[in-house]
């Protein structure tokens, strides 16, 4: 048995049918409904009973939300080379730029403090995309 509960608006909705008209059907006996509060609900095996043959679910029903994640991530890179510390930015920033229509966002910003030879990097992004940005500084810094 199935929970999914329509009101008579959703009804009127997915079979085409004026809301008054539903609402007839339920008042008549014709559409078997539960009344909660001041309005109808009625159960998908009711509505399929009513219809006579398999009811597909509602459009609303169907449509998912897309899961969408994003990362926020501060790097800090310290005894880091200004030569280092360059070739880390331009491949960073390729990497940004060569995107896929579909892919999602990517920001990279850079700040390299020469006295302190350290480098600071601020990724936005997705997770697949961080993930090989990751991989990118991993393999210039070990190198």
């Amino acid at each position: 048995m199935s929970d999914r509960f329509y009101s008579v608006e959703q009804v009127a909705e997915h079979l085409g049918l004026h809301v008054r008209t539903v609402r007839n059907y339920v008042r008549d006996g014709r559409l078997t409904a539960v009344r909660i509060g001041k309005q109808y609900r009625i159960a998908h095996e009711d509505l399929e009973a009513f219809t006579g043959r398999p009811v597909p679910p509602p459009p609303w029903e169907t449509v998912r939300r897309q899961r969408h994640t994003d990362v926020s991530s501060i790097v800090e890179i310290d005894a880091v080379s200004r030569e280092t510390a360059d070739r880390l930015s331009t491949l960073l920033m390729v990497a940004a730029t060569d995107r896929r229509p579909g892919d999602q966002p990517l920001r990279i910003e850079t700040v390299y403090d020469e006295e302190r030879a350290r480098m600071k990097i601020i990724v936005l992004g997705g997770l697949r995309d961080t993930a090989r940005l990751f991989d990118y500084m991993e393999g210039i810094l070990t190198s």
